[in-house]
């Protein structure tokens, strides 16, 4: 597979490595950047045994459905890295978009691509100080390909429900979300997050609608009117005060 690197230079062969059985992929690219490796790699559940989500929250993969974390090096400090979280939900929304309609592809803050409305992927983004300087960063993501999960905190579907067709093996699907996550990656590095920030509104689920933010010891409620420079979302409250929402969970009638 040709892609672009990291760095959105010149094409490279970003290596797709598929692991028949492993815990995590986000714990394997781990172990792999603690010994110094740097990637660009692509590593691929095909059956994940300990999968995680955000916040520690159990990841349930099941057979058929996409594992994967894309592991390299940068030298952005950790606050502007965490943006590849965006660049992540873009590409997710535009391999979804090669299998199902594109109107039913929508995402919600702060990295939800959603199918229908409902959570058909999660992205979780992990860092840490490279043994060969800079920041490693494991960029997982799991797509519900074949069947959404048994056992889900919250609605969930999959790509299967709504394709007229057989939904993609795992190992296609990498394939398509390594090409789409390249493309997004070229645009963030060529003209920065303000044009990730305007591409990622315009697939938006719930802008200008009533939420609750649930932030650990607080719950906040208020309209989301759309996302700052640097990813917060802006949510203005019923005293008309503007809150910024770094970290939680955000929830919009039943999503």
């Amino acid at each position: 597979m040709v892609t672009r690197d990291v760095t959105g230079a010149a094409p490279v062969v970003v290596p797709i490595v598929v692991l028949d059985e492993i815990d995590s992929t986000n714990a394997e690219a781990r172990r792999r950047a603690e010994a110094g490796e740097a990637g660009p790699v692509w590593l691929v559940g095909l059956r994940q045994t300990a999968g995680r989500g955000r916040r520690g929250r159990p990841w349930e993969t099941g057979e058929g459905n996409l594992a994967a974390t894309l592991l390299f090096r940068t030298d952005k400090p950790p606050a502007q890295a965490a943006q590849v979280s965006f660049v992540a939900a873009l590409a997710v929304a535009d391999m979804l978009a090669k299998y199902v309609p594109t109107s039913l592809v929508s995402l919600k803050w702060p990295n939800d691509p959603l199918l229908g409305g409902l959570k058909v992927s999660g992205i979780l983004v992990e860092s840490g100080a490279s043994p060969l300087g800079d920041l490693w960063l494991a960029v997982g993501i799991g797509v519900n390909l074949k069947r959404r999960p048994i056992d889900s905190e919250r609605p969930a579907t999959s790509i299967a429900t709504y394709s007229e067709t057989l939904p993609p093996s795992p190992t296609e699907a990498i394939e398509v979300l390594a090409e789409t996550f390249a493309r997004w990656f070229g645009v963030w590095n060529t003209l920065g997050f303000p044009a990730i920030a305007d591409a990622w509104t315009a697939r938006a689920h719930g802008l200008g609608e009533p939420c609750v933010a649930r932030l650990g010891n607080e719950t906040v409620e208020g309209i989301a009117e759309g996302l700052d420079a640097d990813g917060a979302l802006r949510l203005r409250l019923a005293d008309g005060h503007l809150r910024r929402i770094t970290a939680g969970d955000v929830f919009f009638g039943g999503a």
